[in-house]
C-alpha cells in the first residue's frame, strides 16, 4: 500500500479523497496547512505528495521549493485558480504534475497511479542501470538517479531526470514530445498542455550550457530534442578491477 499525503485545508476535499483513495489500496494522510505537512514530509514515510497552492499560512509554491530543497519526492500540485501562470510556476518550482480544481477524483487517482508507476520502474531497473556516464562535465549516476556537474550535484526532480535519461539513451537522436509526454509524464501530449515546455527549461537551466558555449539539449522544430554531446564515457568500474570503460563518441 503505498502512502500519500494531501497539504490541504478543505476538509470536504480531504474527506471525498480519502473516501475515494482509500479503497483503490491507498493510505492517505492530511495536513491541513504548509509548516505541518513539511514536518510530515521530513519524516520520509511518504510515496507522493499532493499539495494545494492555497495555504491557510504559507503559499503552497513556498512549500513545494522547500520540500525540493530536501527531497525528490513526486508532488502534484492542485491548484484553484483557472491561469496557466499557477500550473506554470508550480512546474518551474519542481512540481511533477497539476492539477485544476475542482476535478473529477479519477483523474487525480490516474495521474497517481502514473507517477508511482515510473517511480517503481525506475527503481527496479536500478540494477541494469548501476553504471556512471561522463558526458562533458556532467557525471550521470544512473544507479542513484544522481547528476552532478564539476563535482558539484544538480538538484532535479523525478520527471526531469527522466527526460535526461530518455535523451541520453536516444544516444544523440530525436526524441519527440509525444514519447516525453507518455514515458515521464504518463499521458499523451494535449494540445495546449505546455508541461513538457516547463520541465524541459528548468532541466536546461540546471544543466547549463556546455563546456564549448553550446546548449546540451537542441531542439528540433517540429521534431523534439536530442542531447548534443561532445564526449560521452561510460565511467562504470569494470567487474573485477575499479578500472573505468571508456566509451568515447557515444554510448555502448
Amino acid at each position: 500500500m503505498h502512502s500519500l499525503l494531501l497539504i490541504d485545508d478543505d476538509p470536504e476535499l480531504c474527506a471525498l479523497l480519502g473516501d475515494y483513495l482509500t479503497p483503490e489500496g491507498f493510505a492517505l494522510q492530511f495536513a491541513k496547512a504548509g509548516f505541518e505537512g513539511l514536518a510530515q514530509v521530513a519524516s520520509g514515510s511518504y510515496d507522493l505528495v499532493i499539495l494545494d497552492v492555497g495555504l491557510p499560512d504559507v503559499s503552497g509554491f513556498d512549500v513545494l521549493s522547500e520540500i525540493r530543497s530536501r527531497s525528490q519526492i513526486p508532488v502534484i500540485m492542485l491548484t484553484g485558480r483557472a491561469e496557466d501562470v499557477d500550473r506554470i510556476v508550480g512546474l518551474e518550482m519542481g512540481a511533477d504534475d497539476y492539477l485544476p480544481k475542482p476535478f473529477i477524483p479519477r483523474e487525480l487517482l490516474a495521474r497517481i497511479r502514473s507517477l508511482l508507476r515510473r517511480s517503481r520502474m525506475s527503481k527496479n531497473a536500478v540494477t541494469q542501470r548501476s553504471r556512471q556516464v561522463v558526458i562533458d562535465d556532467l557525471h550521470i549516476d544512473r544507479g542513484a538517479r544522481a547528476v552532478h556537474r564539476d563535482s558539484e550535484p544538480i538538484a532535479l526532480t523525478f520527471v526531469e531526470y527522466t527526460i535526461l535519461e530518455m535523451l541520453l539513451d536516444a544516444s544523440g537522436t530525436t526524441v519527440s514530445r509525444e514519447e516525453i509526454s507518455l514515458k515521464a509524464l504518463g499521458r499523451e501530449l494535449a494540445a495546449y498542455d505546455r508541461s513538457i515546455d516547463v520541465h524541459m527549461s528548468n532541466l536546461r537551466k540546471k544543466l547549463g550550457q556546455a563546456p564549448n558555449g553550446g546548449e546540451r539539449i537542441v531542439t528540433v522544430r517540429g521534431s523534439g530534442y536530442f542531447l548534443n554531446c561532445s564526449d560521452v564515457s561510460d565511467a562504470s568500474p569494470q567487474e573485477g578491477n575499479g578500472a573505468f570503460i571508456k566509451a568515447s563518441g557515444g554510448l555502448q
